[in-house]
Formats: C-alpha cells, structure tokens, sequence
C-alpha cells in the first residue's frame, strides 16, 4: 500500500529569522515572513513529546502548520491514561499523550460548529531512560482518516 497525501508540499522554515518558504506539487513556491515565539516547533510528534515527563499535567507550546498560508496555533499536551503491553514476557505501560490542537481567535469559536476541528491525536510512550515511543493514532495530513501506527511486538491488553 502506498500513502498518498492529497497535497504534498515541501515546507521550510528558519526558525531563527522568521522566514517560510512553501513550494506546492505544482512547483509554485510562495514566501513569508511570520515572528516566531520562542517556544514555536514544527516535527513529529512523538519527538516533541519525548522531553514531557508523564508526571506534567499539561504542556502547552506554539506549533507552526505548515500550508500555502502557515498557521500558528497551540497545542495542549495532556497525559490521559495508561496502555499495559508486553513485549516477549516483560510486562510494561505506555502512558497515553493526548495533543489537543486549539486554534484560538474566531477560527476557535467557529471550527468545532462547521466540523473543521482537528482530531485530538494520541500517542504512547513507555517511560524510562529513554522514553520508547509505542503507538500513535491521529490523522497525519489536515482533515485526513485517523491512522494507527504501533510497533509490531508489542502485545497490547
């Protein structure tokens, strides 16, 4: 099977200056210029998360989507839970990292009434030194099917 995003783009980012720069499928390439706060990521998810202690209530950081026009928005990083798992005979627990995206403004207060507020994505990590990434499940592109990716080991209960 091979995954198709609907629109690939390439999406650079200076994090130092400010300056984006989008080229679309169709080889157009778009620039701006948006003042970052210090706190601002753009990755993967389960690396941001991977420097949250379980034991935090909430994180809240700046997150730059990136698009022919980038949005800032919030994300709120909550643990909500536990997965057991085994891996061979060792019992283990992953705690369960729910990113909860919060676009503020108007945007906020219209989103979730026209369907248009993103999925919360969930991802496990099992603690320790260092923290091992177990599953994740969310959607990987804007308005896209809630994918689940895990390793394949484990055995989930």
């Amino acid at each position: 099977m091979v995954l198709l995003f609907p629109k690939p783009i390439d999406f650079l980012i200076d994090g130092v200056t400010g300056n984006l720069t989008f080229r679309a499928e169709d080889g157009k390439v778009t620039q701006e210029h948006m003042d970052l706060p210090p706190n601002v990521s753009n990755g993967l998810p389960p690396i941001l998360l991977l420097n949250i202690l379980p034991s935090t209530p909430e994180t809240k950081i700046s997150y730059l989507s990136p698009g022919a026009k980038a949005r800032l928005v919030h994300l709120s990083i909550k643990p909500t839970g536990s997965l057991p798992f085994t891996v061979g005979s060792l019992h283990r627990k992953a705690t369960d990292f729910t990113i909860h995206v919060e676009l503020g403004g108007v945007a906020g207060v219209v989103a979730p009434i026209i369907g248009k507020q993103p999925d919360d994505y969930h991802i496990w990590l099992q603690s320790g030194t260092p923290p091992a990434f177990v599953r994740e499940e969310g959607p990987l592109y804007e308005y896209g099917p809630i994918w689940r990716i895990e390793q394949i080991s484990p055995g989930f209960h």
